[in-house]
């Protein structure tokens, strides 16, 4: 096998991952960009998602940003997970909004690392914050282990 460049393997590690991810698959996410440490996902609201309140339930915010640390922390073919994460919500997201979820690795150490994800709409609105720490295990990304 050919030696993969940081973005070559980023790309093919979001493909696998993306490929198992039923629940990202679902919720029609889809990935906009990925890059080592980084990545952005799309999702429009649809009118499942819309709470009592007629906006878009916070669960389904938090699952987008969750989505986009997932694949910004797993582009070195690594295998890692969240071991923390909160999110702040800033403002509302409505019915047939097109959701950004742009996540940022702002610190990697040997298993450990730290992650801004911020979520905005199709107006550039900041829509919630999120921050993510992530926790590297064992095995690829890649290649599932059996």
């Amino acid at each position: 096998m050919t030696d993969l460049t940081p973005q070559q393997l980023a790309e093919a590690c979001a493909e696998a991952m993306f490929s198992r991810d039923q629940a990202s698959q679902q919720l029609g996410m889809k990935i906009a960009s990925v890059a080592p440490g980084r990545a952005v996902l799309t999702m429009t609201v649809d009118n499942r998602m819309i709470q009592g309140h007629g906006a878009c339930h916070g669960g389904y915010l938090f699952t987008l940003a969750d989505s986009a640390f997932a694949f910004s922390c797993n582009t070195y073919d690594k295998a890692t997970v969240g071991s923390g994460c909160n999110i702040e919500y800033v403002s509302p997201a409505k019915e047939g909004d097109l959701l950004t979820a742009t996540a940022v690795e702002l610190t990697r150490g040997n298993r450990t690392g730290i992650y801004d994800i911020t979520i905005t709409n199709q107006a550039d609105q900041v829509v919630a914050y999120f921050r993510g720490k992530s926790y590297q295990v064992r095995g690829s990304v890649r290649r599932l282990e059996e």
